[in-house]
């Protein structure tokens, strides 16, 4: 199964965008993954037409038939556990790609939220969108390891 991870804007903090990097290289021993990361829209005080724009890029470029995790603060919270099953079962079910989606600052349409197979969401409390991105990676990391039996997720 490949991965997709598709966000908005560019990583700009160096050590977030180090930390990403890094488990991006680690994803890629388990599975394909490719990133998408998509311009901004910027931040006009339009909030409803940024969100709108930004969710049509996210739609075009996720496939007809990915399985579409959209990161939400209202979505449904996994533990690694959880998560690692939820993505072998993707996998066992013969999903030919996976998409993990975070929208902008201002968030994502209800017809993302729609076209999502599961939101999820990272934590109740709010992180900044690169933190999200490196907490992402880690945890994807995190259920490939614990998929292949490897110590990391006890250390």
């Amino acid at each position: 199964m490949r991965l997709h991870l598709v966000w908005i804007g560019k990583t700009r903090d160096r050590n977030c965008a180090a930390l990403v990097d890094d488990y991006l290289d680690r994803i890629r021993r388990f599975a394909p993954i490719d990133l998408s990361e998509l311009k901004e829209q910027g931040s006009g005080s339009d909030e409803a037409r940024t969100i709108a724009a930004e969710s049509a890029k996210i739609v075009s470029s996720i496939e007809r038939d990915d399985y579409v995790v959209v990161l939400d603060e209202g979505g449904r919270q996994l533990g690694s556990i959880e998560l690692s099953e939820l993505i072998e079962m993707r996998q066992q079910a013969g999903v030919k790609r996976m998409a993990f989606v975070i929208g902008g600052f201002a968030g994502v349409s209800q017809e993302l939220k729609q076209r999502a197979d599961i939101r999820l969401s990272l934590s109740r409390m709010t992180l900044t969108h690169e933190m999200a991105r490196v907490i992402l990676v880690e945890q994807i990391y995190r259920a490939f390891t614990v998929l292949a039996g490897m110590p990391y997720h006890k250390a």
